[in-house]
This record gives C-alpha cells, structure tokens and sequence, in this order.
C-alpha cells in the first residue's frame, strides 16, 4: 500500500466518529498511507475540499457518507476545472448506500477503503438535469419521492432501508399519481405515474431495483415507470415485487425530458428537485472511479 500516491476522504459529518472508521485510517496510516480527512458540515464543503485535494495532488478522493455524499463529491469533480482531476473513491457510511451496494463495495469499512484508495480507475457515466444538477445514481420521483424524503432521520437510523417501507406504510393516505409527459429517443409516453425511476445505477430508496437492467459506462439512462392504475395494489407491488407488476413501463435513452401540469419532485441521490419540465440527459465517461473486480454495473 505504501507506493500508492496520498488519498482525501471527504467524510460526511454524520460518520465522523465512527470507531471502525477511526481505527481503518490509523491502521493504514501507520503502514506508510497518506490519507487526508476533511469533515463536511454543509453544502459546498465538498467542492472546497475538493479544490484542496487538487492543491495537494492526491490521486483520488474518497466520498465518505451515503448517495448523497457521493453525489456531491461525484458533482464537484466533474464540475472542477482543475488541470489534473482525481479519480472517486466510495466509502459506504449512509443509511441506505444504494450507489455503493449496487456496485458492489464491500460492507467492511477497511476493505472498502484500501479498494477506495487502490482500486482499479474506470471511467463512467453521470447524468445531468436541466444543465445544472446532477446524479450519479438514480432520479426518483413520485410516492416512493415522497416517501424517502419524508422518512424521518431516527427511523432510519434504526432500521436502514426497510424504514422507507414502513413509513411509506404509514402514509398511505398520501397516495396519489402524478401526471406527466416523458419523451426520450424513440420514446413517448403520457399518463399517471405512480413511481418514476431514471437510473444511472439500478436500485434507490434502501435496495429498491427500480432500473435492474442499467449500466454506467453505456452512456444511457434506464427509465422504469409504475402506471398509477390501481394505485394500492401498483404500490404493493412496486415495493415488494417490480418485476411482476402489471403497470408498468420501461425505456432506454441518452436523455429524458420530462413535463407535467403541476409541480412535480424528484429526488436527486437525496436531493430535491422540483418543477413542472426536466430535461436529464448523460454526461458520458464524465469521471473515473475506483471498482472492484467484476463490477456488475460495468458492460
């Protein structure tokens, strides 16, 4: 480990007193790896940290926190316009971490960070909405939006993933579709949306695999919509078994564009975005990233 050039971990606030966290960097630490640690405490910390990282010439910067994080870190690399870029590197500490898990970053904090640091660099894809934001994983709107916006932070904290579930449970008298229009290449589609999913990686809201088939370095998005007939049993069906529902719509594209009669939200990897027109389109090979072997998420 001690030939590879320094590391900055950008570590979100929420995980910084995590003991295994403490003991992982300390450990590498001593066997000659420079590691960088920077605490975030609001937004734009990391595009500050990362304009640092620059500075300082690390080869790679870890995004330490859940989908949020990463995005974060993931958008303020693609947006720097510093000579040499750093590649990303992931270390899983959200609550539901669909980004990392899709990819297949190991659960354990030190394995995770040494393939954080020597991990092999690929180049993948990034998507962008309205020429301003963006997403490394997926862009999700409608009930299950609302749900995973609303859950409240000490519920999932206690249960992970399965919290969006529950609450989602609770707030059944808040169903309703939204009306949209969608159009990408060779794609048209109008109606009521019970849940809409724009994958760059596969799975959201705590292992939900809203876009099972989406790869990110293809240059496409996966697009899965659930039609708000029936809007009980589209619900049921959507959390526990998509690929068996009956409502239910898919398309492939490089870009979306999306418009509604009323405001609408989607969830950008934890960030929310609302509006009545969205256009989301890739940003092909926009940054390099360091993966394990066989990633699946890889053509």
């Amino acid at each position: 480990m001690t030939d590879f050039p320094p590391s900055l971990l950008i570590l979100n606030g929420k995980g910084a007193g995590e003991p295994a966290l403490r003991e992982a960097i300390n450990q590498l630490r001593e066997d000659g790896v420079e590691i960088h640690v920077r605490v975030t405490w609001e937004k734009g910390d990391a595009a500050r940290y990362l304009d640092e990282a620059c500075r300082l010439g690390v080869a790679t910067v870890i995004a330490g926190g859940g989908d949020g994080t990463i995005n974060e870190v993931a958008t303020a690399i693609i947006q720097c316009e510093n000579s040499y870029i750093p590649a990303l590197g992931l270390l899983p500490l959200g609550t539901a971490n669909d980004f990392a898990t899709s990819v297949g970053i190991p659960d354990e904090l030190e394995k995770a960070l040494k393939l954080a640091i020597a991990g092999n660099a690929t180049a993948i894809d990034i998507a962008r909405v309205n020429d301003k934001t963006c997403f490394i994983n997926m862009a999700t709107g409608g009930f299950g939006t609302r749900i995973t916006s609303e859950t409240p932070e000490k519920l999932k904290a206690a249960l992970g993933g399965v919290s969006y579930l529950i609450h989602g449970l609770m707030r059944m008298d808040t169903l309703k579709a939204d009306r949209c229009e969608i159009r990408g290449e060779n794609f048209h589609w109008q109606g009521d949306a019970l849940v809409i999913g724009i994958g760059n990686g596969r799975q959201a809201g705590g292992g939900q695999q809203l876009c099972p088939d989406a790869l990110i370095n293809d240059g496409l998005l996966h697009l899965r919509i659930f039609t708000g007939e029936e809007l009980l049993p589209a619900l049921f069906t959507t959390l526990s078994r998509p690929e068996e529902s009956p409502n239910l719509i898919d398309g492939v594209s490089s870009w979306f564009e999306i418009t509604a009669p009323h405001d609408i939200t989607f969830n950008l990897d934890g960030e929310p975005m609302s509006g009545r027109e969205f256009r989301i389109e890739t940003l092909p090979h926009a940054l390099e990233c360091r993966l394990p072997p066989g990633c699946p998420l890889l053509r």
